[in-house]
């Protein structure tokens, strides 16, 4: 049957030129090769669509958060190497293996494992060390590492081509990753210094737009590639890739007196023009906004909501304007930085855009 299809009420617009713009933006302000961190489906843009544009610029790595991210990239034949960015358990190592991911070690006995399995297939893994410099949630604890090395570096079926670390702090620290900085540094020098591996890497968004990479030749951007900078007001530009948008389903004129949303907070005053937009916390727009001031973009125009974001739709005073209904409205985006809104609800920026639901459709250009 030919049936009628339905524009979605809600969708994410990707500017993939923006994406580059912004890759080109961190490789110049890094001045070494990126490993360009895709996890969370890629900040919530989409994972092999990202990883087919960025794999197109001829990036070193990409980093996952895991074995199920690493597979979807795979399994949409991209070519480029994956680096697997936290500790794997043991039932995830032999697809590892198997499929020739660079894993970080944590601890001698997952560089044992790792080993054995690269042993029984006949192969050397190419590892990278973790570094603990203070984020507590992975990595060989800085001054421990140094007691160990010999017994990973006498692992037969081990590449230890790399080591990395994290910075915690880099974006509200400028003291305490000063700190891990040297920390890491001392380290690196410690076991044989910046010759002994092919790939040692530290900057994180922040870091890279904050600090030098001193003896590193890999840097980890993620935020930044989004349009997204984790220190405002730096002088690095970029360019907004993920814009959210919606429609206005409906527009009532609400009495005096009326309340608005779960729970009545709003009441209005006077008479109002109501736009129903079709967009809720459902598809990832945060609620905690609700009553903090947060305002929708239509026709040239910010517009207040009204009361509570619901799971399907929210409410905006479109009074004094000429909205219609199936108008065009933006969540956020070129007009209303996604870091205003994450601000707004009381968290940040990477929570909102990794939280934008699958039923919001991406639509690439």
């Amino acid at each position: 049957m030919n049936l009628p299809i339905s524009p979605p009420r809600a969708w994410a617009e990707i500017d993939l030129s923006a994406l580059r713009e912004n890759l080109r933006s961190a490789r110049e302000a890094a001045g070494c090769e990126v490993m360009a961190v895709v996890k969370a489906g890629a900040y919530g843009h989409g994972l092999e669509e990202i990883a087919k544009v960025l794999a197109s610029e001829q990036i070193a790595f990409f980093g996952v958060a895991n074995v199920g991210e690493a597979r979807r990239i795979a399994d949409a034949g991209v070519e480029t190497r994956i680096y697997l960015l936290g500790a794997t358990w043991a039932e995830e190592r032999p697809e590892i293996v198997a499929r020739g991911w660079t894993p970080c070690i944590s601890a001698l006995d997952e560089a044992r494992h790792f080993n054995d399995l690269a042993f029984m297939r006949g192969v050397r893994l190419k590892v990278h060390l973790s570094v603990d410099i203070g984020m507590g949630r992975g990595g060989f604890v800085a001054d421990q590492l140094p007691e160990v090395i010999d017994e990973l570096g006498g692992l037969p079926n081990l590449d230890i081509e790399g080591i990395g670390a994290h910075l915690p702090s880099a974006d509200e620290n400028e003291a305490q990753t000063h700190e891990q900085i040297a920390k890491y540094m001392a380290v690196l020098h410690s076991i044989g210094g910046p010759e002994r591996f092919r790939w040692r890497h530290l900057c994180n968004s922040a870091g890279l737009l904050g600090y030098g990479q001193g003896d590193c030749n890999l840097t980890r951007p993620g935020l930044m590639l989004y349009g997204i900078s984790p220190l405002p007001g730096h002088p690095v530009q970029l360019k907004n890739v993920m814009s959210l948008k919606s429609r206005v389903t409906l527009i009532r004129t609400l009495p005096a007196g009326h309340g608005v949303s779960y729970g009545s907070a709003f009441v209005t005053t006077k008479p109002t023009r109501v736009a129903t937009i079709g967009i809720g916390y459902g598809d990832g727009y945060p609620r905690h906004v609700s009553g903090n001031g947060a305002e929708a973009f239509i026709r040239g125009r910010r517009f207040p909501l009204l009361g509570r974001v619901t799971m399907d739709q929210l409410m905006v005073d479109v009074s004094d304007s000429d909205v219609e209904e199936g108008d065009e409205v933006e969540m956020f985006g070129e007009n209303i930085r996604v870091d205003e809104v994450a601000a707004k609800a009381g968290t940040i920026a990477w929570e909102i855009l990794t939280g934008i639901t699958p039923r919001v459709v991406r639509v690439y250009a």
